[in-house]
């Protein structure tokens, strides 16, 4: 029986969010505060510049106040692809803004669907901007255990010709997975449950503890929930597109790699962010129970996705379909094992090889989310049959970081950085996605999309250009400096914001070495890394000094 469309609006909603009515001030105009504002620089690249201060224009005229009537508590970020909000997207967006505290309301926009959570931990992917309103296509009105509307009902970008997915068929009791509360959204609305990434990203930099004593309580259910709704009896995750449109993979899905992926690193983030408030002094509900369930939901996920997502022939991880077998397409989502931690180190080389391997994933914009070898592989782009989108390569880069694989996560972020700017030169603006196999805007059709694709401009320009930031479980800032750009000028960065400080940092090569000036009025420990050397400096308060390297 379908359920009235009107009764999501009459459930409680934000139970665990202490948060509960709207605090901000005033958003900021970008011309009266852009002095303020990070200033990167790079003298062999001006055009990086260029692009990072119109990405920043763009990203302050996509920085809304909620409406009254919404009930959203905070200023947010916007992806600027419609009139709705996205939940993945606003958490990508998310890691760039870190940059422009307090400018820029970046984590703050996560208030926003911790503030729409059911009782049951779900939290909507998608919702109206302007209303506070579900997106209703992603809310279950039919009462079932789980479906999704996209691949059941919606013929959009070929899905049409997608065969119907039975999910209720998946959750037989015969099957040992009895569901005996059906979910309020639908599958299509339950995808890519990286709010825990978005938040430890965001702790990494800024050191905000009181943030993730926030967040904590909200994270745990939402976590709760997707383990209840769409955790199988074989223990991977159902997924129906995720979020990739006209991706090939859709028609075989089954089981999700990404989301499988997702819920090994959500167990992790979360159990992060517990040793940081417990070390902290925050006694939160359940410790020792919550704990123990995490640790060991994220040992049996690894299993499974050992068990049924890696080919050892192919030395790659798959998709799953209904009947457990391998999904034939190779896609980027398989990345997200370097990420989670649920590649081995064996596997972790395997999968660096694929990203250098010049026939699937190292094309001339690096990293298509199809193989290059895959049917119905699209050179333009063709959305999610082989575009490049910032999202995934950020999740790759991170990955490779994670893993200790520094360099070639370099080489990829500085490829997109590098396409990205070439096609700003080009087009004079910023895309949605772009082709893998030319340096332009492709098939793309969304422009001035910051939006996700902030990410090359904003936060690839800083990390893997000017080379600042904070390490991962570190509090110590790091600055890994290119040999390449010092040749040919300096590099650094004004205003450079991280964990409540400010700094303004600048390197040239001279005839003595690598002059560095470091000018704060804060204290801290600075790692600067030179090609294989590494030296440690104290920046010490109101300290102006410069140091030759």
């Amino acid at each position: 029986m379908k359920r009235d469309d009107t009764y999501i609006e009459k459930l409680q909603r934000g139970m665990y969010f202490s948060k509960k009515e709207y605090e901000d001030g005033e958003l900021p105009v970008f011309a009266e505060v852009r002095e303020k504002l990070p200033s990167p620089f790079v003298s062999a690249r001006p055009e990086w510049a260029d692009c990072y201060w119109y990405a920043l224009k763009i990203l302050f005229r996509n920085t809304h106040k909620p409406k009254p009537e919404s009930g959203y508590v905070s200023n947010f970020v916007d992806a600027a692809f419609n009139d709705d909000i996205f939940l993945w997207d606003t958490c990508f967006m998310t890691m760039f803004c870190n940059l422009l505290h307090p400018y820029v309301p970046g984590i703050r926009s996560l208030d926003n669907f911790y503030c729409k959570q059911f009782d049951d931990g779900e939290i909507p992917r998608e919702m109206v901007r302007d209303t506070g309103k579900d997106f209703m296509r992603w809310v279950n009105v039919y009462d079932k255990p789980l479906y999704s509307y996209f691949h059941n009902h919606y013929g959009f970008r070929g899905l049409g010709q997608v065969k119907d997915l039975d999910y209720e068929d998946m959750y037989r009791p015969d099957l040992g997975r009895k569901v005996e509360k059906n979910p309020y959204l639908t599958l299509d609305n339950l995808n890519h449950p990286i709010l825990a990434l978005a938040e430890w990203v965001s702790y990494c930099h800024t050191k905000d503890v009181e943030r993730l004593h926030l967040v904590w309580e909200p994270l745990y259910q939402y976590y709760r929930a997707f383990h209840y709704h769409l955790r199988h009896a074989n223990g991977m995750y159902v997924t129906d597109w995720a979020s990739m449109d006209n991706s090939p993979r859709n028609k075989y899905l089954g089981f999700g790699i990404d989301i499988t992926c997702e819920m090994v690193l959500f167990a992790g983030n979360l159990l992060d962010m517990l040793d940081v408030l417990e070390s902290h002094g925050y006694e939160e509900k359940d410790a020792g129970e919550r704990r123990s369930f995490l640790e060991k939901d994220r040992r049996e996920t690894i299993a499974v996705i050992q068990k049924y997502m890696w080919n050892e022939e192919k030395g790659f991880f798959f998709d799953v379909a209904a009947d457990e077998t391998q999904c034939p397409i190779k896609t980027a989502a398989a990345f997200w094992a370097l990420l989670s931690g649920a590649a081995d180190k064996g596997q972790q080389e395997k999968l660096a090889d694929w990203l250098e391997d010049e026939k699937t994933f190292k094309r001339p914009h690096r990293v298509p989310v199809l193989a290059a070898d895959e049917e119905g592989y699209n050179p333009m782009g063709g959305y999610w049959s082989g575009s490049v989108w910032a999202p995934m390569d950020t999740m790759i880069v991170l990955g490779l970081e994670k893993c200790g694989l520094r360099k070639l996560a370099k080489d990829i972020a500085r490829n997109h950085l590098e396409v990205l700017n070439q096609v700003f030169q080009d087009t004079g603006t910023i895309w949605e996605n772009y082709p893998p196999e030319f340096i332009s805007s492709g098939d793309a059709d969304h422009a001035d999309m910051v939006g996700w694709s902030g990410m090359a401009p904003i936060l690839f320009f800083v990390r893997y250009g000017v080379g600042l930031c904070v390490p991962e479980g570190k509090d110590y800032l790091e600055w890994t400096l290119d040999e390449e750009l010092l040749k040919e000028g300096s590099v650094g960065c004004e205003n450079y914001w991280f964990a409540g400080k400010t700094a303004d940092f600048k390197a040239e090569q001279t005839k003595e070495g690598i002059r560095l000036k470091v000018k704060s009025r804060d204290s801290f420990q600075l790692v600067v890394r030179y090609g294989k050397m590494e030296k440690v400096f104290d920046i010490r308060q109101k300290l102006d000094t410069v140091l030759t390297f």
